[in-house]
């Protein structure tokens, strides 16, 4: 299925009022848009559903073990990404059964088209993409499974996830002892990093263009 084919397909489908209602809940489910709140809304976080380990109410909860890293740390971690994907896929399976992912191709597929050269479809995957990685991978693995995008534009897209995953949780998570001391607010160093994603990504788009001409010459 390439560009063309899919764009068809797209038009050929009609969206509900329920595939645009699921569309909007899995993109402020996913966004973090909510993460903050104090009020019933953030029981529509995703990470909020999720839970967390650690520090509450003076009590430490926690799964690893204790004397330093090593094989068990990175098994017990690797357990703790499991309910993230079963969650995922539970919530995406629903909306997608609801017509969100053809609602997503029909909203996106002009700014994906233009500066990723990809379908729509990946726009559930990328507002996810900046909170999640895990997510975003998943639901990129599921689109190509089902033949919505192709080989080339998996690795396009996974491109510009790859490169400064997880964007706003990391910069302001991993990053957060470097902030009081940045010239720059918040907000502008997370826009740079997408600009810089998005020329990552179209300069790998150049060489499978290239390297497909080339194909097609020879």
């Amino acid at each position: 299925m390439d560009q063309k084919q899919t764009s068809t397909t797209l038009r050929g489908q009609k969206v509900t009022w329920k595939g645009w209602a699921s569309l909007i809940f899995l993109i402020l489910c996913f966004s973090g848009v909510f993460a903050h709140q104090d009020n019933f809304l953030r029981a529509f976080d995703f990470t909020a559903l999720l839970g967390q380990f650690g520090h509450a109410e003076g009590a430490k909860v926690s799964i690893q073990g204790t004397g330093g890293s090593g094989a068990r740390e990175a098994f017990i971690l690797a357990l703790t990404m499991v309910p993230t994907t079963m969650m995922a896929q539970g919530l995406i399976e629903v909306c997608q059964h609801l017509g969100a992912i053809t609602a997503a191709g029909k909203l996106f597929q002009p700014f994906f088209r233009v500066l990723l050269g990809v379908p729509g479809t990946v726009g559930l995957a990328f507002v996810s993409s900046f909170t999640s990685s895990d997510v975003a991978a998943f639901m990129t693995k599921n689109m190509a499974d089902e033949k919505l995008i192709t080989d080339d534009h998996r690795t396009i897209f996974a491109a510009y996830q790859y490169a400064g995953s997880a964007t706003i949780n990391n910069t302001i998570g991993s990053g957060a002892a470097l902030l009081p001391i940045t010239v720059l607010p918040v907000g502008i160093i997370i826009a740079l990093i997408v600009v810089v994603k998005f020329i990552g990504a179209n300069l790998v788009r150049l060489y499978l263009a290239a390297r497909r001409k080339k194909s097609t010459a020879e």
